[in-house]
């Protein structure tokens, strides 16, 4: 008998050592940001560290990224000096931390504002950033164009022209456009 309970309590003790060291708090597949807010690149435990903005393509447009080319929103209701995405919408639409600085031959106003949880964001000729978690991999802009949590989101494009919004689902019921969060 006593073979069959160490045998689950080593495996589990090997399991936990090896999710320890195979974990990071900027792994994941959405642009640096992970699945939690806590994750995320203004989340519990970031640094100081600044965020450096570049250019990548989607489609025929170029437009703003982060470091790992991941494309970076605006949020049709903030304002210059006040992001209007908090709470659930923040775990969806992760803010891009401040300070930030850009790569050489990329032209804007690169400044920050204090988000309503004391957090540094940086903004980019007067919109506050954003990474959208439903983008997988640079090259992508998913959020494009779509209408949740309470306005329209916009991909930041220096040249080019922005991807067409993603049409509506006839099956989407009520037409709200969104995920409702």
């Amino acid at each position: 008998m006593r073979n069959r309970w160490l045998a689950p309590a080593g495996l589990a003790a090997a399991a936990l050592v090896v999710a320890a060291c195979g974990s990071s708090p900027s792994s994941g597949g959405s642009g640096g940001s992970g699945s939690t807010p806590a994750a995320s690149s203004t989340g519990a435990g970031a640094t100081s560290a600044t965020t450096t903005l570049k250019s990548g393509k989607v489609g025929s447009a170029t437009v703003l990224t982060n470091s790992k080319g991941f494309t970076l929103y605006w949020f049709a209701p903030d304002t210059p000096t006040q992001s209007k995405c908090n709470g659930s919408c923040a775990t969806y639409w992760p803010p891009v931390a401040a300070p930030a600085t850009a790569m050489s031959g990329i032209k804007g106003t690169i400044g920050e504002i204090t988000r309503s949880d004391g957090k540094k964001q940086a903004t980019w000729n007067g919109h506050p950033l954003y990474t959208y978690v439903s983008d997988t991999k640079p090259g992508e802009a998913k959020g494009n164009g779509l209408n949740l949590s309470g306005g329209l989101w916009h991909e930041i494009v220096l040249s080019g022209s922005a991807a067409a919004a993603p049409k509506k689902s006839k099956s989407s019921g009520g037409g709200s456009g969104g995920y409702g969060y």
